[in-house]
């Protein structure tokens, strides 16, 4: 269909759900974090913009939006990422489905500033508690994610064809940053992965938990252990730290966790100032 080039002949372009749509169809189902962003375009369905021809859309609607999800206690990163969907939408009906006249909203307002990374870690006997408040396949994947520093998304994409517990090596084809990579695995990871093996059947995926029930358990277990501001992700924080603790080097823990570059790296790196006063010791003892 050929679109007006006069954006002030507004119903002459589609409605902003019909455009979701069609970007739902052509471009969200095929990238990586679909399940997510599906969500996102759900959401932006039922807001009363989309009711509103595309070029009706303006920078002051979305200024609203954005100040009211703020007031409203959403995060800076989950307002970011539902505008990022609407701008690349915008941007993909400007160059891509011959709506050359359309100007991005999304452009022309001010984004809420990203927040400091996290660096939350387990506290002294936190770890026993979370167990025991866990389901048992819940406390396994915990347990496993302090093991290798691998996402949630990584532990429960595995599957037993690319998991070699005699190498002890798990191979990964589905990772945040799309570059494939192996994970080596300590002795306790390696025993959780046989403790299941033993059940496996013909279960091609390792675990049978989804990343919409983890996350839910894995809250429920937190208000259960009475354990405060503590998110499945946070386990990565504590197992990179963790790599740094025992001495590997920068290297060896990008290799491990998967972070692109140094500045990621740092980012999730929380070493315990306890624990480098105790190798500080130790280096000096050896002199």
């Amino acid at each position: 269909m050929n679109w007006p080039h006069d954006p002030s002949d507004a119903c002459k372009f589609p409605l902003l759900t019909e455009a979701l749509d069609r970007y739902d169809r052509e471009i969200s189902c095929l990238k990586k974090g679909y399940h997510q962003e599906w969500k996102r375009i759900r959401a932006w369905k039922s807001h009363p913009l989309s009711a509103r021809f595309l070029p009706e859309i303006r920078s002051a609607d979305l200024a609203t939006y954005r100040n009211e999800r703020t007031r409203a206690g959403v995060s800076a990163n989950t307002i970011r990422l539902d505008l990022a969907i609407l701008s690349h939408l915008f941007e993909i009906a400007r160059l891509e489905w011959g709506m050359e006249s359309l100007q991005n909203p999304v452009r022309k307002i001010r984004l809420p500033p990203i927040p400091e990374g996290r660096d939350r870690r387990l506290d002294p006997g936190e770890l026993e508690k979370l167990l025991n408040a866990c389901p048992k396949e819940l406390s396994e994947i915990v347990r496993f994610a302090i093991e290798t520093a691998m996402r949630r998304g990584e532990i429960l994409s595995m599957v037993w064809e690319r998991t070699d517990l005699d190498k002890r090596v798990v191979h990964l084809t589905e990772t945040k940053n799309g570059k494939r990579r192996a994970v080596p695995l300590t002795g306790e990871a390696v025993s959780i992965l046989r403790v299941r093996s033993e059940s496996r059947h013909d279960r091609k995926k390792v675990w049978k938990l989804g990343p919409d029930s983890v996350s839910q358990s894995f809250a429920k277990a937190c208000r259960k252990a009475e354990i405060a501001n503590l998110r499945f992700h946070d386990l990565r924080h504590e197992a990179t730290s963790r790599l740094f603790e025992m001495g590997l080097s920068t290297m060896e823990v990008a290799a491990i966790t998967g972070h692109k570059t140094l500045q990621m790296l740092v980012r999730y790196t929380h070493l315990k100032p306890e624990d480098l006063v105790k190798r500080l010791d130790s280096m000096s003892s050896n002199e």
